[in-house]
């Protein structure tokens, strides 16, 4: 017994949309980018859509379901119009060419996935703000006690890395390692870190308190530098630069020394097309004259103590 329904020979553009799980106005906008032809109006002056029209746009939904922007897809029934003499989108060379880039386009975007994941559950592992820091340097500071690093010290080895990659923080690390174990020289170390605070905008860079903070630094920096060779921590350091290179080969650019003067080299620094003196450039820090002459009597006082030992 044949059933007494008969489907349409077409339809209007709710029905369509409706079928294919779209959208009218999806469906207009595919005319209005010649996406799909338009088809001829009625005698109410609205739109139908017969069996082709249907065919491509279930094409056309399941290609954009899959990612397929609506340009990609256009260009691609254009190509396999040409390609195969017909009005059916075929398999022929623009989709397969549109394919090939998207499968290129998605594996891209899991790496990214992948990575982003992983930054997330270091940062639920190691906690959000030593989380934000690479494996690289967390590696470094696992084992510390629970609250014996502060967010400053976080917040240095964040600039650091930004600026000179995570091996330049994972080598930073150590003095905080130091600090972190070591009430003592953290004491002292906040002392001549108020004492620098202190050389304001009102200190003169003449003032005798300059040399004499610049002094104390110098004197804290050779103790802190003698605990950590102590502790076997400079040694530390020779084997993650050994680790970093072996992850890392140096490649052409990698030099060292070269116009950014950081000579770090062996691809230890990552900070993208930006220099290390760029980003330094870009960062602000708010040193006042007599705090930045501080620094340099301060660095002064080092090279005099390198080149004495030098000489011996």
């Amino acid at each position: 017994m044949h059933s007494s329904f008969m489907p349409p020979r077409q339809v209007k553009i709710g029905d369509a949309a409706a079928f294919v799980g779209s959208t009218p106005r999806a469906i207009r906008h595919y005319h209005e980018i010649g996406l799909l032809p338009e088809p001829e109006r009625g005698g109410d002056g609205r739109r139908r859509y017969g069996y082709e029209d249907m065919i491509r746009l279930l094409w056309i939904r399941r290609m954009a379901d899959a990612g397929i922007a609506l340009d990609d897809i256009r260009d691609a029934f254009t190509t396999d119009t040409a390609s195969t003499g017909a009005g059916r989108g075929g398999d022929g060379e623009g989709i397969a060419g549109v394919l090939e880039r998207l499968e290129e386009s998605l594996a891209v975007q899991e790496e990214e996935l992948r990575r982003q994941r992983a930054a997330v559950r270091r940062m639920r592992a190691e906690g959000s703000r030593m989380g934000l820091l690479s494996d690289f340097v967390t590696e470094r500071l696992k084992g510390l006690p629970e609250g014996s690093l502060r967010q400053a010290d976080l917040d240095t080895l964040l600039v650091t890395e930004r600026i000179f990659g995570p091996l330049g923080a994972a080598l930073q690390a150590a003095r905080f390692i130091i600090l972190a174990t070591h009430p003592a020289l953290r004491a002292e170390s906040d002392r001549i870190d108020d004492a620098e605070e202190a050389l304001d905008d009102s200190v003169a860079v003449d003032d005798p308190r300059v040399a004499r903070v610049a002094a104390e630094r110098h004197a804290f920096e050779s103790a802190l530098q003698a605990v950590i060779e102590e502790s076997g921590l400079d040694e530390d350091d020779d084997a993650l630069c050994d680790t970093w290179d072996a992850l890392h080969p140096a490649t052409a650019d990698d030099s060292g020394g070269g116009e950014d003067g950081a000579g770090l080299g062996s691809g230890r620094r990552e900070v993208g097309s930006m220099s290390a003196v760029d980003a330094i450039g870009k960062m602000p820090y708010d040193f006042s004259p007599a705090r930045l002459r501080c620094m340099e009597l301060a660095e002064e006082l080092s090279a005099r103590d390198a080149l004495k030992r030098s000489d011996r």
